[in-house]
């Protein structure tokens, strides 16, 4: 089957307007909410780095990460099981908001397992040559290997982009299993996901950069106290609510389009 686009886009909002209050109710919780906890309990969380070093800036970025790290991973947690329970909401199996969060904590160990093994396998089949060719050929030849193994990264994310739905649509939760899955369903369709993920991209990133303008205005206007702090960490929450809602509903909508129809569309068609 050749992955359209256009389907795609239509079966995402198709998505999104089907489960929107569902949808409202685990962003909300998860996306929103902890963004705001974190203005809160972290406000440096939404400052980020301050005063850099010109002639050491990684210091303030290693320094930041140091001290905001408990915090980072917990958020990064509570947010994965958000996604994970919005993709459940797009299943056939029409789900409650806690049946979707239950699908999205039983999985979200098998998936962290599938996202570490993906980078072990990566660390191997493309670091491991840079590496080498830093140590045979200096400079020049780890650049060029570099640059060849930038391209083979981009076309491995593509190919395994559709982990988060086979594991929750599909419900493959043996790690291995699913990669596999992820990378023989997009089979003869990768060059069209890459084209349809850069233009979404450059899409989301026009809209962010003037909502950015507008509230970063408004933040502005408030000052540096704590009513400017809780401001920037709910407006980063919606930016980021309405992000997973987008990127979720996007992949549930490509993979569904490649799986092609579910054994519950099957059921329902003859029912």
């Amino acid at each position: 089957m050749k992955f359209d686009m256009g389907r795609a886009w239509n079966d995402a909002t198709g998505l999104i307007g089907a489960n929107r209050e569902l949808v409202a109710i685990i962003a909300a919780i998860f996306v929103f909410l902890p963004s705001l906890v974190m203005a809160i309990v972290a406000p440096q969380m939404v400052a980020g780095p301050t005063e850099v070093n010109p002639e050491d800036p990684m210091a303030a970025m290693t320094a930041f990460y140091s001290e905001n790290g408990v915090w980072i991973f917990l958020l990064a947690i509570v947010q994965a099981i958000g996604s994970l329970a919005l993709f459940a909401l797009f299943t056939d199996r029409r789900p409650t908001v806690g049946d979707a969060i239950k699908t999205g904590a039983i999985t979200l160990v098998p998936y962290l397992l599938a996202q570490i093994l993906l980078v072990l396998l990566l660390a191997v089949v493309l670091g491991v040559p840079i590496g080498l060719a830093f140590a045979a050929g200096g400079p020049t030849a780890g650049a060029l290997v570099g640059i060849i193994a930038f391209v083979l990264l981009v076309y491995v994310m593509v190919k395994f982009s559709m982990l988060a739905p086979v594991m929750v649509i599909a419900g493959v939760l043996n790690p291995a299993k699913a990669l596999k899955t992820s990378w023989d369903v997009t089979k003869g369709n990768s060059v069209r996901l890459l084209l349809f993920y850069i233009l979404l991209m450059l899409a989301v990133i026009v809209v962010a950069v003037v909502f950015g303008l507008v509230s970063g205005l408004l933040v502005a206007m408030l000052g540096t106290g704590a009513v400017s702090t809780m401001v920037a960490g709910a407006l980063n929450g919606l930016i980021g609510a309405v992000w997973a809602v987008l990127i979720v509903s996007v992949l549930s909508a490509s993979y569904r389009q490649l799986a092609g129809p579910s054994a519950a569309q099957v059921s329902d068609t003859f029912e």
